[in-house]
């Protein structure tokens, strides 16, 4: 699939129906990762994002225990539809998990302490880059996605399932598979209420 630039732009949505189904290899899909991962760019050059890709089982193992994390602070006649949520993520194809690693974070803060409070910030904002890189690629490759944050509640089971470093912090997930239903219509704020251009 070949699209352009802004067309890519314009078809990153979210899906929330999505199927096992895939449109491209694994390989394909590792490619583009890798592929982002490494140009993206990020403060001071430091690369704190990290990146975890389950497929599968894995990605399966991943909504599994989302479900039964919920269960614990979710009330009992509440909960079918946060079921019906989650088995909506596990429908999915896979799952990109984005970490920030904090010794990169920390490292820095001592290196440079004048900007040790700008450091945190700016590594969640190239995380965001990544989050938004893997996202439109996948787009172009024919795949819907979302973004989800379920990070408190999963991290440290996810770190024991998955041997994450401590240094890693959850940031999101994105579940992604091929689309099974168009996504709600966007509404835009007006453009001159957001944009000001001096000349």
């Amino acid at each position: 699939m070949s699209k352009d630039f802004y067309t890519a732009i314009a078809d990153r949505r979210t899906f929330y129906g999505i199927s096992k189904e895939t449109v491209v290899s694994d390989d394909r899909i590792k490619e583009i990762i890798e592929h982002a991962v490494k140009y993206t760019p990020s403060a001071f050059n430091s690369q704190s994002t990290r990146v975890v890709l389950l497929l599968g089982n894995e990605h399966d193992k991943l909504w599994d225990i989302t479900k039964e994390a919920l269960k614990k602070v979710v009330p009992a006649e509440q909960f079918s539809s946060t079921e019906d949520k989650i088995n909506s993520f596990k429908n999915g194809y896979g799952t990109v998990l984005f970490y920030d690693d904090y010794s990169i974070v920390e490292g820095l803060q001592q290196q440079f302490a004048l900007y040790k409070d700008n450091f945190p910030v700016w590594s969640q904002q190239t995380n965001g880059m990544h989050q938004y890189a893997i996202w439109t690629a996948l787009e172009i490759e024919g795949f819907g996605a979302s973004l989800q944050h379920y990070g408190e509640l999963i991290e440290n089971d996810v770190k024991k399932e998955w041997k994450i470093p401590d240094s890693w912090k959850l940031i999101g997930q994105m579940p992604f598979g091929k689309p099974t239903a168009e996504p709600d219509e966007k509404k835009f704020q007006p453009l001159e209420a957001r944009i000001k251009v001096f000349k």
